[in-house]
């Protein structure tokens, strides 16, 4: 039997798991009698039906409590905010121009910035040759995909510092393109960071104890057994991070959408970037921080959540050894359903991109979470404002699904929809 560990991409897990394992039914009782196969097996429907329940969280819009949408998502983000006891990485940082290029009809930026906690963040920035703005902006968000060696560089192409599996990942994924580069093609300006733990701000195996480096090497970016390596040992510490976090007062979102915030600083204080039209989106681990980011940051105008929407039943009963340790918030499933933490932007532009066969989740978990996210944005008076599609497939974003976005995009960012 092939062991895996839980903390690695639900993505290369799915790789890895049969047809049938990846499609494990809900844990509710048989007609025998007997309990369906689920994560905690006979404990499956005490914790699904009892525990977490079938009604409408506590803090949820669809009970009907508030007066409106406003009072509501002041309710929900007090509570979220609370739960989530995001840490204090200061304001604005300070950003250095490492250095330039133009690539493809593109002009980037390299930066650099320091946090107060960590090792220094590289970024990019992305904007049409020769632009001057003000353009609307997108912050773009790197996925998980089991590698934290790399960060940024999973959605951008640079040209002569591209590295080979850089063009691996995005065929894999993006059909073949750097979708940051595409949308700044298009009339945007892009940001994208690498965040906690990964590429510039991962954790390097000779900074831990000998007992938990597990294997683990500090590679070079052209040594792809050492990176493999490398990435089979961060998996392995998510186990550890997570730990800490919690004993720290903390969560894996909370630093998260902290470090999404500065960087979203950054973009705001672009003399190219219009700050009343920014937005943000991402693949996988990149939808998980977009449903945090925006559902609890107003300078988010539109919001695109790809390859990551389904509800806490889901991970309670199906998925959880799908995803990573990043995105659990303790308590807060008997608050809110997962969907209606993005649901808190409501009634800002909102669009959730599913793929039928995605085998991180199950299809009828994930149209419950548009069930629930389309009543709430409906109850708010903006279902013109919120979008659901399906496609075929696995796991990805790809140019079928980048097309309905950047549309998505363009017609709240660029259009008079604002």
């Amino acid at each position: 039997m092939i062991r895996i560990p839980i903390s690695l991409c639900a993505a290369v897990l799915a790789w890895a798991l049969p047809a049938a394992e990846a499609q494990a039914p809900a844990g509710s009782p048989a007609e025998d009698g007997s309990v369906r196969v689920n994560m905690v097996g006979a404990y499956g429907p005490w914790l699904a039906d009892r525990v977490l329940g079938n009604e409408p969280g506590q803090l949820s819009f669809r009970t009907g409590k508030w007066k409106n949408v406003d009072q509501w998502r002041k309710a929900g983000r007090q509570r979220l905010l609370e739960l989530l006891a995001p840490v204090d990485l200061g304001g604005t940082p300070r950003v250095t121009v490492t250095s330039r290029a133009t690539y493809d009809g593109v002009d980037i930026e390299f930066l650099a910035w320091q946090l107060p906690a960590g090792p220094v963040t590289e970024a990019v920035f992305l904007k049409p040759a020769g632009a001057k703005g003000p353009l609307p902006a997108i912050l773009g968000l790197h996925d998980h995909a089991g590698n934290k060696f790399m960060g940024w560089r999973k959605i951008v192409r640079t040209g002569e510092q591209d590295w080979a599996m850089q063009e691996k990942h995005q065929a894999h994924y993006y059909g073949g393109v750097a979708w940051a580069n595409e949308i700044a093609k298009r009339g945007y300006a892009v940001l994208v960071h690498d965040t906690f733990p990964f590429a510039s701000r991962r954790v390097l195996v000779k900074d831990v104890p000998p007992a938990i480096q597990a294997g683990g090497v500090d590679p070079e970016p052209g040594d792809l057994e050492g990176i493999a390596k490398y990435n089979a040992f961060a998996g392995a510490h998510e186990h550890i991070m997570e730990k800490s976090l919690i004993s720290a007062g903390t969560t894996w979102p909370g630093v998260y959408l902290v470090e999404d915030q500065r960087a979203l600083d950054v973009l705001a204080a672009r003399p190219e970037v219009d700050a009343s039209r920014m937005g943000c989106a991402g693949l996988s681990g990149g939808g998980m921080r977009t449903v945090f980011l925006g559902g609890v940051d107003d300078r988010i105008k539109v919001a695109i959540a790809v390859g990551f929407m389904t509800t806490w039943r889901e991970f309670v009963l199906d998925k959880c050894f799908t995803h990573t340790w990043m995105t659990y918030v303790p308590l807060l499933p008997r608050d809110l359903d997962f969907p209606e933490i993005l649901a808190l932007r409501a009634p800002a532009a909102t669009m959730v991109l599913n793929c039928r066969q995605d085998p991180l989740y199950t299809l009828p978990e994930m149209q419950r979470a548009d069930a629930i996210l389309a009543e709430t944005f409906k109850r708010a008076n903006a279902s013109d404002r919120y979008r659901c599609n399906f496609y075929d497939g696995g796991h990805k974003f790809d140019l079928e699904m980048q097309a309905d976005a950047f549309a998505w995009f363009d017609r709240f960012l660029k259009g008079a929809a604002r």
